[in-house]
């Protein structure tokens, strides 16, 4: 399986995309945890460590972004080498590079692509950069 043994952390509110995005990774062999506000972000990645890769809804409730925890996580030692993902509905002419100049290891759109989900993440814990839909 292409993420045997990986933990990932997902903060997603909308529950049909977390669902998805859970399904597709667990049966890809991931152990998935969600969140559906990032709320006690570090508090909840602290108790659930190792995790391996986390991915970021860039649109969240009470006024929370994807980019305000990602900011919070990066600003923690424990959590400054995690691959971290945005995943977004958001134009991906604006996202995506918005994305890049705040650091993230990527970038997926949303829709996500049932077929390359698996492997994008794959590719993103192995070191490489997800820009996109494409690998």
């Amino acid at each position: 399986m292409l993420l045997r043994d990986k933990r990932i952390f997902i903060v997603e509110d909308n529950p049909e995309n977390r669902v998805i995005a859970q399904m597709l990774l667990e049966a890809s062999g991931a152990q998935v945890f969600v969140s559906r506000s990032g709320y006690d972000l570090l508090y909840q990645l602290e108790n659930l460590a190792p995790i391996h890769l986390i991915l970021l809804d860039l649109i969240l409730p009470n006024h929370t972004s994807g980019y305000d925890l990602y900011e919070a996580i990066r600003a923690s030692p424990n959590y400054s080498q995690i691959p971290i993902l945005a995943i977004s509905s958001t134009d991906p002419a604006e996202g995506i590079g918005e994305a890049r100049r705040r650091g993230f290891n990527g970038y997926i759109m949303k829709p996500i692509n049932f077929f390359r989900f698996a492997e994008q993440i794959a590719a993103a814990l192995n070191g490489s950069p997800v820009w996109g839909n494409g690998l």
